[in-house]
């Protein structure tokens, strides 16, 4: 395994192995997670506000549009009009999942007269980074919170699950090599490293003039209601569109948000 010093070479990794036991017993923090933020709600309303553009949001494997409610509460406060995906359980990529996600994502569309921001928790950033691909005339930006589109399908927890809920085997390299091509569209990829479910090496994108990697301190199950999160994607939807700019880690966002091309494992 060649050393690399810069995080967005992550891609030439082979083997990762899969959060350890420590990683994963810190998932307990996720209901904490989702206390902070509301408590720090009047603290969050303060984040750049919206231009009422509507926002897609996707859950992640086995959850629904309940585990979303509360950030698209928080967006609407801000003034987007957020949507769930409407599709019930995330049991994976079955026949007729991404078809309805394309018809879902046409009907915002056509219903507002402008683009769609994605975001996607886990699996559910998988649909927003290949809708985005698919349709980018209709996609204004992809926001992923923990979404393993890189790096060895197998390092995470929840293959085993994957596999058993979805009938797919995970391995076959023609279909997880098209997942690591970012989308054309400015993309953002919410990771933390304390992740107990996703090796976070494999949700690193290689940073590039509309794409970039923000990371937070956070469980895998509470990267969708931590509150570090929750004002990282506010400040990417509220950018003007077609003047999409990096996260700026200045000020008091450098005490908060660290350099996510850091070397090192923690």
């Amino acid at each position: 395994m060649k050393k690399t010093h810069h995080l967005e070479h992550w891609y030439d990794y082979g083997l990762m192995r899969a959060p350890g036991v420590l990683r994963l017993a810190l998932e307990w923090r996720a209901p904490w997670e989702y206390g902070a933020s509301l408590l720090l709600r009047p603290l969050l309303e303060q984040s750049p506000r919206g231009d009422g553009h509507p926002v897609l949001l996707f859950p992640g494997l086995l959850a629904t549009d309940r585990t979303t409610a509360p950030l698209r509460g928080f967006l609407e406060s801000l003034g987007y009009a957020p949507y769930g995906w409407g599709q019930g359980a995330n049991r994976g990529p079955r026949e007729g999942v991404m078809d309805a996600c394309r018809r879902r994502l046409a009907e915002i569309h056509r219903r507002h007269r402008r683009k769609v921001s994605l975001v996607g928790w886990s699996l559910g950033g998988i649909y927003a980074r290949e809708l985005a691909k698919e349709t980018p005339r209709a996609v204004r930006l992809v926001v992923t919170l923990g979404t393993p589109f890189t790096g060895h399908p197998k390092a995470t927890n929840a293959w085993r699950l994957y596999e058993k809920v979805t009938g797919h085997r995970i391995g076959s390299a023609d279909i997880h090599e098209p997942l690591r091509v970012p989308p054309p569209v400015p993309t953002t990829s919410i990771f933390s490293r304390t992740d107990g479910i996703v090796a976070w090496q494999c949700s690193v994108e290689k940073a590039g003039p509309l794409h970039e990697n923000i990371e937070v301190e956070a469980s895998h199950l509470g990267l969708g209601f931590n509150p570090l999160a929750w004002h990282a994607i506010a400040d990417r939807l509220a950018q003007p569109e077609g003047r999409w700019k990096p996260f700026a880690r200045e000020g008091a966002r450098a005490w908060l948000y660290r350099d996510p091309r850091r070397p090192g494992w923690f």
